[in-house]
């Protein structure tokens, strides 16, 4: 029985990885944009603010209609969106009078596409009928980590075998991957949590209090890990004095190995592990790579910090998702959607606080490290609190319960 739902799972897997590709291939991409269309660095950065906005306005959209699309449609929309808006990219650039233009559409695209499966992922394969689903879940969310890695390896080797200029070949080549993934999401089995009419609405969930923690856990964790991968590049450039292009790898690439080693280690020892303590144990960790990322009196060990930070924050997203779906049964698609746009929101605010820190000290980028250790010392507090109450909160099993 189990075993037809492998393919459900492969197709999950492969669209954690096309969400890696649509959020990590055009910030490579950014001098090159500058360089050959002459837009200005402002216009840049604001590519990165408009894919991320609208992953936010995506995830509000699932939680109220999604359920009522269907998930088999919605999840088949996103690799079809997510496939278009790569080529999109290759080709809107140069059809449209105003090459920014082509650009921030395409992004628009795809970060629908990016959206729809983040919201998706985790409630499809949360319906199958898998054992030991926190341990399942950690290794679904270890793709995209993985996808981040093989991203910035393959595309880095590319371009020093065929030239950054050819970088819409390989946009194209990478939309290969969500098109051929369209086939896989039209045929393996799709189950949903709950029945037509049974899920809990935006406002119930509201009333239930550990849904307001999960939702505080989930913003620390995007903060904690957005903000660290951000800036991870900067570290390794001023840490080895090493060029742009091999610090990306050092750090951002690093960052992302170690953040699916971590999750990769929870999806094979899960079910041994008791799932808050390796949380409360990982957002000690994360604080501590903080303080040495903004307090280690040598570069290399600021370094290290940034690194090692990868594998602190890689249990955050996916295990605040299982505590709370196990808390929350009956929470459906609204539940996970409202959880992604927290995540996002996080990953949003985390890098914008170290920037005005860092901008407010006179560049000091140690200061912005220094101030973002409140995110990981809130969720420290958060999984405590959990842990505390977690004899307490019982899984809320009927929508009457949410008002409890």
């Amino acid at each position: 029985m189990k075993s037809k739902y492998r393919k459900t799972l492969i197709a999950c897997y492969l669209g954690f990885i096309t969400q890696a590709i649509t959020a990590n291939f055009v910030p490579l991409l950014f001098l090159t944009f500058h360089r050959t269309y002459q837009i200005s660095l402002g216009k840049i950065a604001f590519i990165s603010t408009v894919f991320f906005f609208t992953q936010l306005l995506v995830d509000l959209f699932c939680a109220k209609y999604v359920d009522k699309i269907g998930y088999r449609r919605s999840v088949v929309a996103s690799e079809v969106l997510s496939g278009a808006g790569l080529i999109g990219l290759a080709v809107l650039p140069e059809l449209l009078p105003s090459p920014y233009v082509g650009i921030l559409i395409s992004v628009m695209i795809y970060a629908i596409g990016s959206g729809l499966i983040e919201v998706l992922g985790s409630p499809i394969v949360e319906a199958c009928p898998f054992d030991n689903k926190e341990s399942v879940m950690s290794l679904l969310h270890s793709f995209y980590c993985w996808g981040s890695v093989g991203v910035i390896l393959v595309s880095t080797l590319f371009f020093a075998i065929f030239g950054i200029e050819n970088w819409k070949i390989l946009a194209c080549i990478w939309a290969v991957i969500p098109l051929y993934n369209i086939f896989n999401f039209l045929s393996c089995p799709i189950e949903s949590l709950t029945e037509e009419g049974e899920g809990m609405s935006i406002s119930q969930l509201f009333q239930i209090p550990i849904f307001w923690i999960a939702i505080i856990l989930m913003v620390c964790a995007g903060a904690s890990e957005i903000s660290m991968a951000q800036w991870a590049s900067a570290y390794a450039e001023s840490a080895l004095n090493i060029p742009k292009s091999l610090g990306d790898i050092v750090g951002p690439c690093l960052f992302a190995v170690m953040m699916g080693i971590s999750r990769s280690f929870y999806g094979k020892y899960g079910e041994k592990l008791d799932l808050i303590k390796f949380m409360i144990g990982s957002g000690v960790l994360c604080l501590v790579c903080y303080l040495l990322a903004a307090l280690g009196p040598f570069p290399i060990l600021n370094l290290a910090g940034c690194i090692v930070c990868g594998f602190s924050v890689g249990i955050m997203w996916p295990g605040t998702i299982s505590i709370t779906s196990g808390k929350i049964p009956l929470g459906g698609t609204a539940m996970f959607a409202l959880l992604a746009m927290a995540g996002d929101l996080g990953g949003s605010i985390g890098p914008g606080v170290i920037g005005v820190v860092t901008q407010n000290a006179n560049d000091n980028l140690k200061a912005g490290m220094l101030a973002a250790c409140v995110f990981p010392v809130v969720l420290i507090l958060s999984v405590l609190f959990i842990r505390k109450k977690r004899a307490e909160i019982k899984p809320i099993n009927q929508k009457t319960e949410s008002f409890l």
